[in-house]
């Protein structure tokens, strides 16, 4: 298979430059690294977007994490690889990547569990970095960007 077109944020200069300002402004704060890889790889599992499902479990390959957690990603809340503030942070990835799924996209229980570990700068954080995710998701998954392929 090959890509419809470049990447969208390649062949719109701007749109980049502003994403890339957008990851770096998340860069910044109190959500672990790994927290982030953790997030970005859940989004683009539930999204089909091949390109950052490889991506991201390489990116948490190279800085030391073990396999069944990068294995485990999709299955978190059966396995016993996730710290709670992980898991609330997958949890709230999960509500807000699903948000037409339910009536109430992100329950007050994924709220209040996901505040008790993040403060309200890293909550903030939290929600940039899952909608920057989700945006890249889509612009990979619309072109049918492949993993292990240029980006042109």
């Amino acid at each position: 298979m090959q890509a419809r077109i470049t990447n969208p944020a390649l062949v719109l200069p701007d749109a980049l430059q502003a994403l890339q300002a957008l990851n770096t402004s998340i860069e910044k704060d109190g959500v672990p690294y790994a927290t982030h890889k953790l997030i970005q790889l859940r989004a683009s599992q539930i999204n089909g977007c091949s390109v950052c499902v490889d991506m991201h479990a390489r990116e948490l390959k190279k800085v030391g994490e073990k396999d069944e957690r990068i294995f485990a990603v999709a299955a978190w809340r059966d396995t016993p690889y996730f710290n709670d503030a992980e898991r609330a942070a997958l949890a709230l990835t999960e509500a807000v990547t699903r948000i037409a799924d339910q009536a109430d996209p992100v329950p007050d229980a994924i709220w209040n569990e996901a505040a008790k570990h993040y403060d309200k700068q890293a909550l903030a954080t939290l929600i940039v970095s899952i909608a920057l995710i989700n945006v890249w998701n889509r612009l990979n998954v619309s072109v049918r960007q492949m993993a292990g392929a240029s980006w042109n």
